[in-house]
């Protein structure tokens, strides 16, 4: 297991991505416990990104998926792993972004455009080189470099980086930096969160 970086001890400096280990894969055990330290952190004059933060007691118990989604999780397993390792990024937080997003449907698509495993949107793809949202492939490599880019970009902040591939990191931006007022996103927070370590 890789060790993580101790946070800066400048009060006045928000601590940096090697603070969360992302120059190497960002694993569970050591992601979520750095998001709970920055999340209590908040001061108490921002309530509304203190209230929207989910509780992660139960992210640490193991319960056992539904058949079908285990079945399509094992299905892509290798492809994840790879993926998410190559780029240095969670494979669980890949994981439970797409059980969040497609419960692992290479197929599924939304009302709103957004297809593949990880449910890029047209814009997102072509941010990030996919030229066939279909290929389960390019639809992990593109999604994985999405959730990276958010995690620098939200300093490894999980709640925004989950809130933001949701609603965009323009909706985050718009609201202070702090979880959008959507019921959506915020439902989908606390989802992923749930995900996490639950296998």
């Amino acid at each position: 297991m890789i060790a993580l970086a101790p946070l800066t001890s400048d009060a006045n400096m928000a601590p940096g991505l090697e603070a969360f280990g992302f120059e190497a894969p960002l694993r569970q055990r050591e992601l979520l416990p750095a998001w709970q330290q920055r999340s209590a952190a908040v001061p108490e004059a921002e309530p509304s990104r203190r209230a929207s933060a989910p509780s992660i007691r139960h992210i640490r118990e193991r319960r056992a998926l539904p058949t079908t989604i285990a079945t399509r999780r094992a299905r892509y397993a290798a492809l994840i792993e790879a993926e998410a390792t190559r780029q240095g990024v969670d494979p669980e937080l890949v994981h439970a972004v797409i059980r969040a997003e497609s419960s692992y449907r290479p197929r599924a698509e939304s009302p709103a455009g957004a297809r593949g495993l990880m449910q890029l949107m047209p814009a997102t793809a072509r941010r990030f080189g996919v030229t066939d949202r279909w290929s389960p492939a390019e639809n992990l490599r593109g999604g994985i470099a999405y959730l990276k880019f958010l995690i620098k970009h939200f300093d490894g902040d999980l709640s925004l980086v989950l809130a933001a591939y949701n609603a965009g990191e323009g909706a985050v931006a718009k609201h202070g930096n702090q979880i959008p007022p959507y019921r959506e996103t915020r439902t989908y927070v606390r989802r992923v969160l749930g995900f996490l370590g639950s296998g």
